[in-house]
């Protein structure tokens, strides 16, 4: 099948509300091919600027991470309902540095993307392991696992509901990249492990993110992977020129 590509760009802790606004704009100076997906993730902060920026074109907002509850006592947490409201169609789920520095786990994961989907929201949920887990021969049981239960207990209606990133933790922003032939393996292993989870129909239409030190340099090879469906990135995204590089892939 198919699968329409997605370059989502993770701004992380970077830019002020000017800023966001301006590279925002810069990134719509070029023209984005249309057959592919554009996203960009900025602090919540931004949020309603970079929307209004975006107003017209085809990019789409998404957010940096998610609560499970509409509102309540849960002090610096954002709802659903307020990420809609801001604009966004789609949250960034279970990043390796909320799971290492934040030390949140995959229950909180899994609740996190049912928040998600019961609103609304698509969420990508990134999933990826450690250096130590690789070199162990751990990488397909780690992953098993946060697939596993991150996806607990969660129904899709069809495979466009989900984004599932594959983000290998030693490759972010190290400036190390999986080799294709390893990126490719682990996609065909998710897309493999998702139709055993819901049916190959659907496991066939989600959209499988490679994350960790994209460029323009990587990115051609990497999308010429038949399971690479798209590429989550991060340092790349802050400057417009290297992320329009990176959108303007060659097939």
């Amino acid at each position: 099948m198919q699968r329409r590509p997605l370059l989502a760009g993770n701004w992380k802790m970077h830019t002020t509300i000017a800023e966001a606004e301006k590279l925002a704009a810069a990134i719509l100076q070029s023209p984005i091919p249309t057959d592919r997906d554009v996203m960009l993730a900025p602090p919540f902060t931004a949020l309603n600027a970079v929307s209004r920026t975006l107003s017209g074109s085809s990019v789409i907002l998404g957010a940096q991470n998610v609560c499970w509850e509409v509102k309540g006592a849960f002090t610096g947490e954002i709802s659903p309902p307020m990420l809609k409201d801001a604009g966004c169609s789609m949250v960034i789920i279970g990043h390796s540095e909320r799971r290492h520095i934040f030390a949140e786990n995959d229950e909180m994961i899994n609740k996190r993307v049912n928040g998600a989907l019961h609103h609304g929201l698509i969420p990508v949920l990134c999933i990826g392991e450690t250096l130590d887990e690789r070199q162990a021969d751990q990488t397909f049981k780690v992953l098993e696992k946060q697939l596993r239960n991150g996806l607990n207990g969660i129904s899709l209606e069809n495979g466009e509901q989900l984004i599932v990133a594959y983000e290998p933790v030693w490759a972010i922003g190290t400036g190390k990249t999986a080799t294709v032939e390893q990126a490719q393996e682990v996609h065909l292993f998710l897309r493999d492990l998702l139709a055993v989870i819901y049916e190959k129909n659907i496991a066939s239409q989600i959209r499988i993110l490679y994350g960790g030190s994209v460029t323009p340099d990587n990115v051609d090879e990497l999308m010429s992977q038949n399971d690479v469906d798209g590429a989550l990135v991060g340092g790349a995204a802050l400057k417009a020129e290297s992320f329009n590089l990176i959108i303007n892939f060659k097939k």
